[in-house]
């Protein structure tokens, strides 16, 4: 028997995304116990089980409220923080909006990327691929950050005071431009550090790539 895998999330609500506890439940029950479930660290599930069931399941599983996306080579739900300052000083709906602009992707290697909602930055962004950091009513662009292994790093600042509305062009125009010039498996933050921060706001601002 055939088996495959996919992506779950809990979508966004004030609190951040957060698996409710019904929603987890309703997960298992759902899926059977021959599938298994692993715990990722962009805030998914992945599912792997038996190919014959998914379209089934994955009906189920959105019916109650749960995001399904592609496993792999994709760009991820948004990472977000837990919008503490409430909805609208953290931008909750500008994070639902990105979310659906980005998520889904093919991409050369997973793209995962972080919003928080002030300066607190308590869902670490800087370490994510891009990251999207809302500094009062502007916000602030970070690409390149690096979570695992001996070289992690910061990502670098690659536009500041962008307003609301220009938010979701650029980080889409940015992933535009992994997908045309990354390379197989290329992190993004190899990516970033082949092409430089300068290259990108070119091309981003020039609108060529």
């Amino acid at each position: 028997m055939a088996y495959k895998k996919f992506a779950v999330s809990p979508g966004f609500q004030e609190g951040g995304s957060l698996f409710k506890p019904e929603q987890l439940a309703i997960l298992g029950s759902i899926v059977g116990d021959d599938a298994k479930i692993e715990l990722t660290t962009f805030k998914q599930l992945y599912v792997e089980m038996q190919d014959d069931r998914i379209d089934t399941v994955q009906v189920q599983l959105k019916e109650a409220g749960l995001d399904i996306q592609p496993a792999g080579f994709y760009t991820k739900n948004l990472i977000t923080c837990n919008f503490c300052r409430g909805a609208d000083d953290a931008g909750l709906n500008v994070a639902v909006q990105l979310d659906q602009a980005i998520v889904g992707q093919e991409v050369p290697s997973p793209l995962k990327i972080g919003y928080a909602g002030c300066a607190l930055g308590t869902s670490e962004p800087l370490l994510k691929d891009i990251a999207v950091v809302k500094m009062n009513d502007v916000y602030d662009i970070y690409v390149g950050g690096e979570a695992k292994g001996i070289k992690a790093r910061l990502g670098q600042l690659y536009a500041s005071g962008i307003p609301e509305d220009r938010i979701i062009p650029l980080v889409t125009r940015l992933i535009a431009i992994f997908q045309e010039l990354g390379k197989k498996k290329e992190k993004f933050s190899r990516f970033v550090e082949r092409l430089t921060i300068a290259e990108l706001q070119h091309m981003t601002a020039c609108g060529n790539g």
